[in-house]
């Protein structure tokens, strides 16, 4: 795991917000306060929900050059390599399109019926199929405790076990898990059976509560698979998946079989920096496919005809209808599916990310139509997710309109004080809080504020062209974007806001208040003023040496006093050095067991140095108390020893000293 990828977890909010799809009305969030009066809801309009007739006809010829105009210059602009774009509608394929290079040194077009991207987690819609199959002929329960099929043991969680509706709903309660999730060296490569064993999440909420997007959870199910059906994952999608649908060019294998490796994308941070190596993904059942345009066409094509060629009409109506509601009215989960409703429409899709592809695929099951992208490069500054956002709302806006911004709103002193209740630092539910990679819930807060006029703020939440969305609430603690797409809503407890999300994250991620213990509104700052006077006091030790040797000024400390003052300055030094290494180190970390040895020392060590410092700097207090140095001196020991204690505090709480490799 690089610094780069601990950056983008940590601004994982950020990401998916700008990556995610839109919303359609719903019923207003019902909060825990007692109803507003009615004359805080100003009426403007008539109600809606009523479809517009679309502002152009959904056929090949106008979804052609619909697509000509846009894609082409949006990889441009954003540089990008290529992208596979398909459009189905009525059991048919509409239009498959390639646009962009496969492989830009040999400019290689990119081909939809031949040339295999990497959908990402999109991958996770073929497991959660091959789960409802094994649902439909009674191998699996839904709600049945998962050890029941497993050769080792998940631990319960408040005496509660995981079940297999919650690994289809991310809510099993597991923290975020990164090893081994992505990597380029194949001898890194194990069984799912180790995977799943070897390096289980703790489970950090009650089961069925939170929602947090999970991969490990996704590969345990897949290892279910496994189990009930006496077949390697591989083996069972290629046989029950592929081969019905005539998906020929799709493979979970990796590294790739040599009859699909010619036909491989190649993959790009960006265009300009020159092309990646092959990704491997560790849980393979939650992003581990690779497949062409053309045969993810087949896929849509099943599901929006009730699992067709898959499995029971009545088994993918379960699938894709029955939803879970955490946080009203966003967006839910559905079993695998989540929602990215739209105009007033039902939608269901997955999003997909790997370090260098970025894939979308929505269906509109009412209308039978569904869309595909996908994209072999991230781009400068992420380019891709807002390119990807477009493209789906745009073909949204363009075939399938329809009215989304509701005719309430609140006025305007209740919505000021409802966006004040909002105003703090929230924490990720999809985080980890017993590893190292708790830090970046420490990084990657988002912090809510109001404006001027009362206006709700939330920095991360952007429209396309990069500024903040603009927040309209239409019903008591529901706000709607005024300028696009979606939908915020907060949770209300005994009169305080609790929790909040948006429609592009909620059905999987939502967003805690950040207890006082973890908040970076006083931490960071605290921090930083910390590792400055470490760094004074470090600097001062050679300084003061070189003055004293200019004015020929002996150091006049007693022979116990001269150890404390030289051994609080090694002692400055030393969680300096352990801070910096701790920085170079997640810049050059990735996140395979040959870093292992390397973070056990940092914790190990860390322990050593954090605990040692604090005793130095109380020592070095006792010490200026006992010999009455006078206020100045008494005042910088006291400081010292806050500044000692607080790097112990962040390495503690956010769990740089676990001692653990399993993260």
């Amino acid at each position: 795991m690089t610094m780069r990828s601990l950056k983008l977890f940590a601004l994982l909010p950020l990401v998916m917000m700008l990556g995610t799809a839109a919303t359609k009305p719903a019923t207003p969030l019902a909060p825990a306060l007692a109803p507003k009066p009615a004359a805080e809801v100003q009426k403007t309009a008539s109600p809606v929900a009523t479809p517009l007739a679309p502002s152009a006809t959904l056929t090949k010829q106008d979804v052609d050059s619909w697509l000509d105009g846009f894609v082409p210059f949006a990889l441009k602009r954003g540089d990008l390599a290529g992208a596979v774009i398909v459009v189905v509608k009525d059991g048919q394929v509409l239009t498959q399109r390639g646009f962009g290079y496969a492989d830009a040194a040999k400019r290689t077009p990119v081909d939809p019926a031949r040339t295999l991207f990497r959908p990402g987690s999109v991958s996770k819609l073929f497991t959660w199929t091959a789960v409802m199959q094994q649902v439909e002929v009674g191998k699996i329960d839904l709600d049945k405790d998962v050890n029941t099929y497993l050769d080792f043991k998940i631990p319960l969680k408040d005496g509660k076990p995981v079940t297999m509706r919650q690994l289809m709903t991310h809510t099993a309660g597991f923290e975020e898990h990164g090893k081994l999730t992505m990597f380029e060296d194949k001898k890194f490569q194990i069984s799912l059976g180790d995977y799943v064993k070897s390096g289980i999440p703790n489970r950090i909420y009650v089961p069925g509560t939170t929602p947090s997007y999970s991969n490990y959870g996704t590969a345990l199910a897949g290892y279910i698979v496994e189990r009930v059906t006496k077949m390697s994952f591989d083996d069972y999608v290629e046989q029950r998946i592929f081969q019905p649908l005539g998906m020929a060019q799709s493979t979970f294998r990796q590294p790739l079989p040599k009859a699909f490796a010619p036909w491989m994308a190649t993959g790009y941070r960006q265009l300009s920096a020159g092309p990646s190596k092959f990704e491997i993904v560790g849980p393979s059942p939650a992003g581990g496919l690779s497949s062409t345009g053309a045969d993810m066409a087949k896929f849509m094509i099943a599901h929006l005809n009730q699992g067709a060629g898959l499995m029971k009409p009545e088994t993918a109506r379960t699938m894709h209808d029955t939803p879970l509601t955490i946080l009203p009215p966003l967006n839910r989960m559905e079993l695998g599916f989540f929602e990215t409703n739209i105009n007033g429409r039902q939608v269901i899709a997955h999003l997909g990310d790997t370090q260098l592809f970025h894939t979308a695929l929505h269906l509109f099951t009412n209308e039978n139509v569904g869309i595909y992208m996908s994209f072999n490069a991230t781009g400068e500054q992420a380019s891709v997710g807002p390119v990807r956002r477009a493209l789906f709302e745009d073909f949204a806006d363009r075939y399938l309109p329809g009215n989304e911004m509701p005719a309430t709103r609140i006025d305007a002193k209740t919505s000021a004080e409802h966006a004040r209740m909002l105003v703090g630092n929230w924490l990720n539910s999809r985080r980890a809080e017993t590893n190292f990679y708790a830090i970046a819930s420490l990084f990657g807060q988002v912090k809510i504020s109001v404006g001027p006029q009362g206006e709700l703020i939330v920095p991360a939440a952007r429209d396309l062209n990069g500024k903040p969305a603009k927040w309209v609430e239409t019903a008591p603690f529901v706000w709607h974007n005024a300028d696009g797409h979606g939908r915020l809503a907060a949770q209300v407890v005994d009169g305080k806001v609790v929790r909040w999300s948006i429609d592009g994250i909620s059905p999987f991620m939502v967003f805690d208040r950040a207890p006082a213990s973890k908040s970076a509104a006083w931490i960071m700052p605290a921090m930083y003023v910390s590792l400055g006077i470490l760094l004074i006091t470090l600097l001062q030790w050679p300084a003061s040496a070189l003055i004293r040797r200019h004015y020929k000024a002996p150091l006049t400390l007693e022979r116990r006093s001269l150890r404390v003052y030289r051994g609080v300055r090694v002692g400055a030094g030393l969680v300096l050095a352990l801070v910096a290494a701790w920085v170079v180190s997640m810049s050059k970390l990735k996140a395979l067991p040959s870093y292992d040895p390397w973070l056990w020392f940092l914790q190990i060590a860390g322990l050593i140095v954090l605990v040692g410092g604090v005793l130095l700097a109380a020592w070095n207090l006792r010490t200026v108390l006992r010999e009455k140095r006078g206020w100045l001196h008494t005042l910088w020991a006291l400081l010292l020893l806050l500044a000692t204690i607080m790097p112990l505090y962040v390495a503690w709480t956010f769990g740089l000293i676990a001692m653990t490799v399993n993260y």
